[in-house]
């Protein structure tokens, strides 16, 4: 039997998707290249009101493509949303690394299968991952939020934070760098909350355990929060090259007001002076971050505040998300609420200083040499990204078009820069 995964959200979810299509193959299913195919699996995000309708017409559009088909829906959205008639199995955010025993049954029994979805005492689910198609590696680290933002929904559909052993994640690395993975992105939920639920070992202990793996050249967080950055993981980059000249943190708002009714667990001061303390340690380093536009309350001086902000830290990148009202959360409950098209026009405000601060961080590189992985063939070019995230295009027929390039660090100069 063939099967397709569409997968929405995060590169956690992206992570899991990859960890049940290997499941499936290894159990004699076969991935299906042109989503035709008798077993559907939607892998579901709910962050945001757009995120929910988009998993909800992937559902749809599966159930049109063959009416026939075993449909599976797992993922946020699953995890806290209603059961949609016509869904066969439902997952949740639980049993994902099993979905060949789920799919085993349904095939039996031909009844529908809605797993358990009780998080309120969640474990970490095992999964693991031996290869990435010989590209930058994601390997899940932690899952879960403790944080209640008063905006987020994640904390109900992810539960309470749980982080993987230590030698679980150091024996895949080591399995994912013997594959050939010079550049390894550590990826959770909360990534830089690993270890809260161990008694004596750290998100910086489990850095510098990972940094001794012979072989690995990189080593990338996905996203991390400003407080996480602590002493022990500065030292870190202070003394290791193997950790990149990349870090996402998420700012949200640049105003101390909106910060606070967001429930975030920094000022922007803290933020600022964090950011000058990284940058003593890596002057070039590329900082990017999350910025959500249109929270309640959030009225034009704030938003200028936020602006100012933004401008001062001086970001590589902004990712701009309009406010989006989620049922459950506080901030759905708060008054003021921005309209729609005040968010929509803060959002083109911010997405064109990002564009300018993007090209500010780029032009510091011209005429330097760069080095990058390739990832992907595209139009003739080999693309690919460098450890302080530029993306970058090299003239070539295939991702292995000269074996010394294949899987490798490549070394090329500005002119092969391109701008997102």
């Amino acid at each position: 039997m063939k099967f397709f995964i569409y997968t929405l959200g995060c590169k956690v979810n992206t992570y899991e998707s990859n960890v049940m299509a290997d499941a499936l193959k290894n159990a004699g299913f076969v991935e299906s290249e042109d989503s035709e195919a008798d077993i559907y699996i939607i892998n579901t995000c709910t962050v945001t009101n757009t995120a929910d309708h988009k998993s909800m017409k992937m559902v749809r559009h599966a159930m049109r493509q063959n009416k026939d088909a075993i449909i599976v829906v797992t993922g946020c959205m699953s995890q806290t949303g209603e059961v949609m008639d016509g869904v066969d199995i439902v997952l949740g955010n639980k049993g994902k690394s099993k979905i060949v025993d789920y799919i085993r049954e349904y095939q039996e029994k031909r009844s529908q299968i809605i797993a358990d979805k009780d998080l309120s005492h969640p474990v970490f689910e095992p999964m693991r991952l031996n290869n990435f198609n010989r590209t930058r590696a994601f390997v899940k680290i932690q899952d879960g939020c403790n944080n209640f933002c008063s905006y987020c929904i994640i904390p109900y559909s992810r539960g309470d934070v749980r982080s993987k052993a230590r030698e679980d994640v150091l024996e895949e690395i080591t399995s994912l760098v013997h594959n050939g993975h010079h550049e390894v992105v550590l990826t959770g939920i909360h990534t830089g909350n690993y270890g809260v639920d161990f008694e004596n070992y750290h998100f910086s202990d489990l850095l510098y355990d990972i940094i001794q793996i012979e072989g690995l050249k990189r080593l990338r967080i996905s996203s991390i929060e400003m407080n996480e950055l602590n002493d022990a993981v500065l030292d870190i980059m202070k003394n290791s090259s193997i950790l990149v000249d990349h870090l996402h943190i998420p700012l949200q708002s640049g105003s101390d007001t909106i910060l606070k009714a967001m429930n975030r667990k920094y000022l922007k001061h803290d933020f600022i002076r964090k950011i000058e303390e990284i940058r003593k340690i890596r002057p070039e380093i590329s900082i990017t971050t999350d910025v959500i536009v249109g929270f309640p309350g959030e009225t034009e001086e704030l938003f200028e505040e936020t602006i100012d902000t933004i401008r001062r830290i001086h970001f590589s990148k902004i990712h701009v998300f309009p406010y989006s009202r989620r049922k459950g959360t506080k901030a759905d409950l708060m008054e003021n609420q921005v309209p729609e098209d005040i968010k929509k026009k803060r959002v083109k405000e911010l997405l064109t200083i990002s564009k300018e601060l993007e090209q500010s961080y780029f032009e510091k590189f011209v005429g330097r040499e760069v080095s990058f992985i390739p990832e992907v063939l595209k139009n003739g070019y080999i693309i690919g990204h460098t450890g302080n995230n530029l993306l970058v295009k090299k003239e070539g027929d295939s991702i292995c078009d000269h074996e010394e390039i294949c899987g490798k660090i490549v070394k090329v100069e500005y002119p092969y820069v391109i701008m997102e």
